[in-house]
């Protein structure tokens, strides 16, 4: 019989099978998933020539306030921890005997007072159940535990190295007394990032329910949508339905939704342009989001007509992008370029659009001088796991980064593997600067249809993406196809939610006032 936790809602079992959830209508995911990731760490680790009685030790996330307040900062795991143990708490360290497979967590020792403001303290014991872990210590007593499993002779295998996404440096395992130990920094990092990149079962699972809550999400801001609403409101539409119905509290990055040109600022959404524009009748619409379950990520973009409807041209730049997206994903498999892949998606929108009229000329020309980098100027897609840009994009024996616009926006060069999750996100955009310094470079400028790009200017964009996992023949979409993608399908689902009531509120106040 299970017995809920009070703090976190995860059922515990007595014969051991504990696993995180959040209601019936969520997914169970077992602490299994997280011992499994720890033994293929080790089968990694083995290849390396150790001193024994080596300890990997990594630090989970810490509680943050707002700059100088105290108001709190919704806790997030950091992912290489949460990878390793799934705890859900801040201020905890993880260790792993790299010998026996022994794990032990370190939990922070908490007043009496904590019980007051925070709820009851959780005991030792208790997280040792609900993580399944062979041991679990406080906080304070790591220099006399990791002593007695380095020995004096041991090594701490500490998390250090560059995220070649972000720039940013892992957080490396640091307490008082680390002095005292004898610590290797130097090739945890890689061996872990390499293991992330490719998705257990448990994991896959994971990855399926964010992205299958995502695209309901989706669904119903296609559904909701009306020109005359706020931007902000469609972005909170996709909040709700993601966390209401699929118990998915963070969001995976900043969303973007973005109406007309705004569909053409690729990163909109941030604090400067915060998804703030009243969408318009005949607008292309532009919605990157993804939700985000037990620390996994989705990340999907919808693009289609405000009013439901899609014009000749809008369909024409939808097509085109569709056709690549397809293109891709009938030749992804194992063994298969991402470069090449990327490559593959111009060739095929170019194509397109040069049936449309907005390109002309030889196609093998067009690739030469590199237009599609003027339409697409960012990568085909990018790792997707525990961070939305997963790690092991360019670790230090894989291809090296690409130099060329849109080429060098690629976040992996990799030859892909099996069990490899990725976003395949091809996208076509009428940027002024890109289209302008196209005109002023003659090499480029011959290929484009002046009076055709001059009616696209403000058009904004179109992106078409989806997660998929790579499998030993091919590929799977994590949504299983339930993000309508044709323009015919696009338009019935619009259609259908045209029909239903939907409260606007500046709209209802407009009708109110007679106007």
């Amino acid at each position: 019989m299970a017995s809920n936790d009070k703090t976190t809602g995860a059922p515990r079992y007595a014969d051991g099978a504990a696993h995180f959830e959040l209601g019936e209508h969520t997914l169970k995911v077992p602490m299994s998933l997280h011992s499994e990731n720890r033994q293929r760490l080790l089968k990694r680790l083995a290849k390396h020539k150790m001193t024994p009685r080596s300890v990997v030790l990594l630090q989970g996330g810490e509680d943050a306030t707002r700059y100088s307040g105290d108001a709190e900062v919704i806790f997030h795991q950091e992912p290489y921890f949460h990878w390793a143990f799934g705890v859900l708490e801040p201020g905890f360290f993880g260790a792993i005997d790299v010998s026996s497979g022994r794990s032990v967590l370190f939990c922070p020792r908490l007043p009496a007072e904590y019980a007051t403001w925070m709820g009851s303290i959780t005991q030792p014991e208790d997280y040792r159940q609900r993580y399944q872990v062979d041991e679990v210590r406080y906080v304070d007593e790591m220099p006399e535990v990791l002593r007695g499993m380095t020995g004096t002779s041991g090594t701490l295998l500490t998390l250090r190295g560059v995220n070649t996404d972000s720039g940013k440096t892992t957080q490396e395992a640091a307490f008082d007394g680390i002095s005292q130990f004898q610590v290797d920094n130097t090739f945890l990092h890689d061996e872990i990032a390499e293991c992330r990149v490719t998705k257990t079962k448990a994991e896959l699972e994971v990855l399926k329910f964010a992205a299958t809550v995502s695209a309901a999400a989706h669904r119903t801001v296609m559904r909701q949508i009306r020109p005359g609403m706020k931007e902000y409101q469609l972005e909170s539409i996709f909040q709700h339905h993601s966390y209401y119905h699929g118990g998915c509290r963070h969001q995976a990055y900043t969303n973007i939704c973005g109406s007309g040109c705004n569909a053409a600022v690729l990163h909109y959404g941030h604090a400067g342009a915060p998804n703030d524009r009243t969408v318009n009748d005949g607008d292309m619409c532009l919605f990157d989001m993804g939700s985000e379950y037990y620390c996994y990520t989705s990340d999907i973009t919808c693009s289609f007509p405000a009013n439901g409807k899609f014009t000749e041209d809008q369909k024409a730049i939808y097509n085109a992008v569709l056709s690549a997206s397809r293109a891709v994903m009938a030749a992804v498999r194992p063994g298969v370029s991402w470069v090449e892949m990327h490559r593959l998606s111009y060739r095929t929108m170019l194509t397109k659009l040069k049936e449309a009229g907005i390109v002309q000329g030889d196609l093998d020309e067009m690739m030469k001088v590199n237009l599609g980098a003027v339409f697409q100027p960012h990568g085909l897609g990018h790792l997707l796991g525990l961070d939305v840009h997963d790690v092991g994009g360019y670790l230090e024996n894989n291809p090296p980064r690409p130099q060329i616009a849109g080429f060098r926006s690629l976040r992996t060069a990799r030859v892909l593997e099996e069990n490899m999750v990725l976003t395949i996100e091809p996208g076509c955009y009428f940027i002024d600067h890109l289209l302008d310094g196209a005109l002023a470079n003659p090499e480029q400028a011959r290929f484009l249809v002046p009076e055709a790009i001059a009616r696209f200017r403000g058009f904004g964009g179109v992106r078409i993406e989806d997660d998929i996992v790579v499998t030993a023949d091919g590929m799977e979409d994590l949504a299983q196809g339930t993000i309508p993608r044709t323009v015919e399908e696009i338009e019935e689902l619009m259609a259908e939610g045209q029909k239903e009531d939907i409260f606007i509120p500046q709209l209802h106040a407009q009708r109110k006032l007679g106007q």
